[in-house]
């Protein structure tokens, strides 16, 4: 059988409101830290207490002070474990460590990517103005046609005057002379002009 005074359950509950209030107002509460190189943080307010160190806010801004900076009896107030302290930073610095090179990866990727995007918007330009794209292929077989098809009419009208011209009262020898090379040429424009109604017919498809 237990001895003693029974503790009643409204007397548990303000003993608990009272350890809350306790250490509400230690936290909450404003202080002043100085570490062992004599570095002061006046008038700073413990948001957040880690095992290896203190991350104080003050006027001027946010900073963590760690525990192996501060007195002895710093770390004792905040029942700091130089073992779990050593272990919590160790784990932070690696996954710092690992953030580091997920960016560097990334950056690296994206590079990359932007070069070889740049890559092929050369080649593309390259190949537009050489006409070695199947845009640029059939923009270049069209013009060739049509020039071809010029030069066509054009030996025809020759021809034409030539032959005619054999019939005037005044001929024109000079005129008449070229009319086995006109016809040549015209052999071989149309055959030229046939051969790249081919392969636009082919580009096309």
């Amino acid at each position: 059988m237990t001895s003693g005074k029974r503790v009643r359950p409204d007397e548990c509950k303000e003993r608990q409101a009272r350890s809350c209030s306790v250490l509400f107002a230690f936290a909450a509460s404003a202080d002043d830290f100085k570490t062992i190189d004599g570095k002061e943080h006046k008038s700073a307010t413990v948001s957040r207490v880690e095992p290896d160190g203190i991350v104080l806010s003050s006027k001027s801004g946010i900073s963590k002070v760690y525990f192996t900076e501060l007195p002895k009896e710093v770390q004792e107030r905040f029942h700091y474990d130089p073992e779990k302290g050593a272990a919590y930073s160790a784990e932070q610095n690696a996954a710092a460590e690992l953030l580091r090179k997920e960016q560097e990866e990334a950056q690296r990727q994206a590079a990359e990517a932007t070069e070889k995007k740049n890559k092929i918007r050369g080649r593309t330009t390259i190949g537009q103005r050489s006409g070695t794209t199947p845009t640029g292929k059939i923009q270049r077989l069209q013009a060739r046609y049509q020039e071809l098809d010029q030069q066509e009419v054009d030996l025809m009208q020759r021809i034409g005057e030539a032959e005619v011209g054999q019939y005037r009262a005044i001929p024109n020898p000079g005129l008449h002379a070229e009319l086995p090379f006109l016809h040549k040429r015209l052999d071989e424009v149309r055959h030229e002009k046939d051969q790249v109604r081919r392969q636009l017919e082919e580009a096309q498809r």
